[in-house]
Parts: structure tokens; sequence; C-alpha cells
């Protein structure tokens, strides 16, 4: 059985920020996640692609992120179980919990930190007749690698972040880029909109609103599709339509465990520390809810370290400690041992 101070499930980036903070805090990890690698949805969907709002970062691409983050962590040892599903969940007489996943292994640990991210999920897809068809033959739902578009028609439908940073990054990839958005308002960050909006008026994106895909054409592979603007029908020709509609989340597993839950997310006391109704068990990152949630990386982030300090103390009570500037005390620098890390950042006063 592996035991472990925080079981943090979820590799995504708030999964492997709370290893860092709790490092910080002389406290074991060990992360459980249903994918073969660590990064979660940044590694597994779009690893090219561009984040703007990671401070200090004017771009920095999702895979890099991920690598940057398991460099981070890698001084404190995180033990990992991928490819796995935290199954379920038993509260022992001790206040202990044993998470069992699918294939059978056990876990035991103090306090529970769940990052699942949007837990598992899966695209949302347009409504067509013969979608399927077109499945990874011109229909593609994320962008895993980008140089796939280089030269290409492509199309992207959708209002959100995720159509407009695609559309906007792939102006410079693909030979042509159309984007269609049955609104004429988009859903995604203003600026995202500005640049989308230059891009157009340079001649770099084309830009069809308010229009909805309505058919899809090709034998083998996709080679058009109509549309529908202002009751009338139009064909387009394109080597790839990319439906960017968000995805349908799923707790799988997790909504079992007893957890007070809203609109398929888990709701925690963000007054405080991200703790959810049970005791011992915290939400961090896209996967809980609260009043005023914003799902940003960077928020993930936030409710980690507040999460890992509510945890030193459950795990630690009555003993108080000083936490320093790692700016003052440093973290890197050290020849690399845990040991001499978390002396650097922590004096624990009895």
């Amino acid at each position: 059985m592996i035991q472990t101070d925080i079981l943090i499930i979820g590799a995504g980036p708030t999964g492997l920020f709370t290893v860092f903070e709790a490092g910080l805090l002389k406290l074991r990890c060990h992360i459980i996640d249903a994918l073969p690698q660590p990064g979660g949805q940044l590694a597994e969907l779009y690893p090219k692609k561009p984040i703007f709002d990671i401070p200090g970062f004017p771009s920095v691409d999702a895979g890099v992120l991920v690598d940057n983050l398991m460099e981070q962590i890698k001084q404190f040892e995180p033990g990992f179980t991928l490819n796995e599903v935290a199954q379920t969940i038993e509260k022992q007489e001790d206040g202990s919990f044993i998470v069992t996943t699918n294939k059978g292994t056990q876990h035991q640990t103090k306090a529970i930190a769940i990052a699942g991210g949007l837990g598992s999920f899966e695209p949302r897809k347009p409504d067509l007749e013969n979608l399927a068809q077109f499945e990874e033959k011109g229909i593609e739902y994320f962008v895993r690698d980008p140089e796939l578009f280089s030269d290409k028609k492509i199309i992207i439908a959708g209002g959100g972040d995720s159509a407009l940073d695609w559309s906007i990054f792939l102006a410079d990839v693909a030979s042509e880029v159309t984007l269609i958005h049955r609104r004429n308002e988009f859903r995604g960050a203003l600026d995202s909109v500005e640049k989308l909006q230059e891009l157009k008026n340079q001649g770099k994106v084309n830009l069809i609103t308010p229009a909805e895909v309505r058919a899809l054409h090709g034998d083998e592979r996709l080679t058009g599709i109509t549309i529908e603007k202002d009751g009338e029908f139009q064909t387009l020709e394109t080597d790839y339509l990319i439906p960017l509609f968000g995805l349908s989340p799923k707790l799988g597993p997790i909504a079992d465990w007893g957890l007070e839950i809203e609109k398929n997310a888990i709701k925690v006391n963000n007054a405080l520390d991200y703790q959810t109704n049970v005791d011992g068990i915290y939400a961090i990152g896209d996967i809980n809810t609260y009043p005023g949630k914003l799902k940003l990386i960077l928020c993930g982030f936030h409710e980690a370290t507040m999460a890992v300090q509510s945890i030193y103390q459950r795990l630690n009570p009555g003993k108080k400690f000083i936490l320093k500037y790692t700016t003052v005390s440093g973290v890197d620098g050290f020849d690399g041992s845990r040991k001499e890390a978390e002396k650097a950042v922590v004096k624990s006063i009895d």
C-alpha cells in the first residue's frame, strides 16, 4: 500500500503545483491520474497551445509549462500512479483515507486534494449527420500538433477562448484560416477578440458570423462544409474542420464519494481553505465551484497554496511555522536534496 501525507488526484498544472507548495512544508505527495503521463489536458489535448495568463510569461506553450512544473517539483520526489482512476474511498478510524484505483492500487493518506480539472471529459460535438465518418479524416476536436495544419485550409467553429486562440495561432501556420461562430459576440477574452479583428483586417483570418455549419462533404476525407448565414447556404472548401465547443465534464467515481456537487463541480469553502463538505478532502482548480469562481490556471495555483497551508495545520495541530519568501531563502542553488531545501524554507516553532 502506498502511504503519503497528501494524495493528489489529478496531475494537471494545479495538481503539480500542489506538490511544490507541499514540499516547502515538508509534506510528502503522491499523485493519481487517469492519463499515462503528467500534465492533464495541457499534455493530452493541446501541448503546443500558447498560454498567455501565466505571470512572468508573455506566452508559454502548454507542454513547456508542464515540463517546467515537473522540473520545479523534482526535488520533492513525488510519487505517481498513472493510467489509473481513483475509484473508491474509505475513511479510517484515525481520520486517514484509503483510496483504491480501478486497477486495485491502494493509497493511504492523511489528506486528499482533488485537482482533477474538468474530470473525465469528451468534446462537445456538433449535431451533423455524417460527423463520425470524417473524425480523424478532416474533423479534429483538439489541436495536439499545429504542424498537422501547415499550409492547409482550416475552418474553426466556436466562439470561446480556444476557438479564438487557435484562430490567432494558426493564422501563421495554415494557408487559410476561417472562424465561424453562431453569434456576432464572442465569449473569449477581449484581448483575443481585438487580435482576431486585427488579423481579419489584415486578411489573415476569415471571420463569418453569425453562421453555423449545416453539412459535411467528402468521400474518404473531408473536402468541404456547408454553412448557413442569414438564412442562406454557402459551401466552403476545407482540409480540416475543428469544432471547438468545449468539453463535457464528468466527475466519474468521485461523484459517489459523498461530496457536495453543484453543476458537475465540487462545492468548496473558498472563504477559508477550499475544503469540501468532507473533512480532510479539498478540491482545487477547475473541478471546484464557489461564488465568483474563475477557471484559470493561476487561480488553481492560489487555491493549491491555501489548501496546503490548511493541510499542514491539520496534520500538525498546534504547531506554528514561518514560511519565508523563496526569493529570500531560495529553493534553487542547493545540491538538490529535499532536506536542505526544506530547511531553508520552513522553520518550525514548537
